[in-house]
């Protein structure tokens, strides 16, 4: 499978490119600024210069692929951007749009929903986290909505807090609704992030994941 990953010199970007092309995918890294993952090129990594909110050249990137891997993502802090998400995805649907691709994962969050989750999260944990990183929510359920209005083939994959630790190996998930769990992996994220396209429940769909 070709897979176009957006996002892909961030921490949970590098695991999706380095996992699949262990899988035997070919991949077209999508970065601002390729000389970040020079030690990832070769025979499997193509990399393809476009900037998250720049559709043109998006849709180069993407031809051919089979399917867009979204793993955008801000720092946080007082100069975090807090369109980036919804702009960003609208540029990749838009680019999709025009390069005749139907498959898109995105990584989103389970911090701004409390579905499944147990009392302590729901109305303790969950309502201090919302508050602290309102806008980074605010802008996830933008992407979201733009997700869901569209007419490609999604997965929304929410996970909760993202640990750079070595993998475990397993994942819970749950289709719609947070599994047991408030942290995860980014090596076992992107497990579940290429897990998901065999998987036919998280077709149009919301995977929320945890360890």
């Amino acid at each position: 499978m070709k897979i176009a990953v957006i996002g892909a010199t961030g921490g949970t970007g590098i695991q999706i490119v380095e996992r699949a092309v262990a899988r035997g995918h070919e991949v077209t890294a999508v970065v601002r600024d390729p000389a970040k993952l020079a030690a990832l090129t070769g025979a499997r990594v193509e990399v393809a210069r476009a900037d998250a909110r720049d559709a043109e050249a998006q849709a180069r990137a993407f031809s051919g692929s089979d399917v867009v891997i979204s793993a955008i993502g801000a720092p946080p802090g007082k100069d975090a951007d807090h369109t980036i998400l919804r702009d960003g995805i609208r540029a990749a649907l838009a680019a999709m749009d025009a390069a005749g691709v139907r498959r898109l994962i995105a990584v989103s969050g389970s911090g701004h929903s409390t579905d499944g989750d147990g009392v302590f999260m729901r109305y303790i944990t969950k309502p201090i986290v919302q508050a602290i990183l309102k806008d980074t929510f605010t802008d996830m359920k933008a992407m979201e909505a733009l997700i869901r209005a569209s007419d490609v083939e999604w997965t929304i994959v929410r996970p909760p807090q993202l640990t750079d630790r070595p993998p475990r190996g397993r994942y819970r998930s749950r289709i719609t609704v947070n599994p047991p769990g408030a942290r995860i992996t980014r090596a076992d994220l992107a497990d579940a992030i290429l897990d998901a396209l065999a998987r036919e429940d998280t077709r149009d769909a919301v995977l929320a994941v945890a360890n």
